[in-house]
């Protein structure tokens, strides 16, 4: 069996050792459109994070009996097209939920605690320069007894919301779906959510009822105290009406880890913002812990094991 995964720069330094042990691996760290077509003409498995699956690359590769998403989104792969061709698809979900929640929580905490500020005015010589023991002019925001309004609430929004009720926070809730299937928080609507919630936490999918749903008329129901973090997909939250806002200070500040287009250009507008002290960034890693990866590559041999 010759298995070939066509992007797995991703993956880092992560083992896959229990892949290789199936059958004859080949691993490319990145495919160009027309390079995972030739590497995968001859393969019985397909194994890619982000190349598009679409009729060009199945009929390049005729003997491809499953594809393996390095991922739990398969947006890149044509299902359809791929169940008449007697192709089998599987994904790997559940194995960055600790991950994707950690992260969510570095962006909040660093949000609300001035963690930046903070290490600056040390760094900086302010502190030493001080006549006090403290920095009274930047207090920041206890968490206890505010509100999360979280848009999403699958496992990793369910494992946010435990880690809320940890801090004594009040969590509420906008199903994306229309069904509000989890019923241990107050499911609301996308205004009320917004209008109560000191912070905004994101983990839904991207699809058509997702796609643009926070705009800038959104954002102007927010608290100007309130801070909105995304670590569900890119595009949920339009980048320039947030960027907008934080410019406005409509709302306080943003964390921001997925976006519309990967990686981000440097024209985009986070990168140039009034107040880039309100921004806190970072490179679609919220689902790149140690222990995510290793999950995802012993998953994936999983997947490969019960054949087709």
């Amino acid at each position: 069996m010759k298995i070939v995964f066509l992007d797995a720069a991703t993956m880092g330094t992560t083992p896959m050792t229990a892949i290789a042990a199936i059958g004859d691996f080949v691993c490319y760290d990145s495919s160009t459109a027309d390079e995972a077509r030739e590497r995968a003409h001859d393969a019985d498995v397909v194994i890619l994070n982000k190349i598009i699956v679409d009729k060009a690359f199945l009929d390049a590769a005729p003997k491809v009996r499953l594809i393996c998403e390095a991922g739990t989104g398969i947006n890149n792969i044509d299902v359809d097209l791929c169940r008449e061709r007697g192709v089998i698809v599987r994904n790997v979900a559940g194995y960055s939920t600790d991950s994707v929640a950690q992260l969510t929580w570095m962006h909040i905490l660093n949000l609300v605690g001035n963690a930046f500020h903070y290490d600056r005015y040390v760094k900086d010589g302010r502190y030493s320069a001080g006549k006090i023991h403290t920095d009274a002019a930047h207090p920041f925001t206890e968490l206890a007894g505010k509100t999360i309004g979280i848009v999403g609430m699958g496992a990793i929004g369910q494992k946010v919301a435990s880690i809320a009720r940890a801090f004594g926070m009040e969590v509420i809730y906008f199903s994306t779906s229309g069904t509000s299937h989890c019923k241990e928080y107050p499911s609301v609507s996308l205004e009320e959510l917004l209008r109560r919630s000191d912070v905004v936490s994101i983990h839904a999918p991207y699809n058509a009822k997702t796609a643009g749903l926070i705009g800038y008329e959104q954002l102007k129901l927010m608290k100007p105290t309130a801070v909105l973090v995304n670590t569900g997909r890119g595009g949920i939250a339009v980048e320039k009406d947030l960027v907008r806002a934080i410019d406005e200070e409509i709302i306080a500040g943003i964390g921001i880890d997925v976006y519309e287009r990967e990686p981000i250009p440097l024209d985009h507008p986070y990168l140039h913002s009034a107040h880039p002290e309100r921004i806190l960034l970072s490179p679609h890693v919220a689902w790149t812990s140690n222990e995510a990866r290793q999950r995802l590559a012993d998953e994936m041999a999983a997947n490969i094991m019960k054949g087709w």
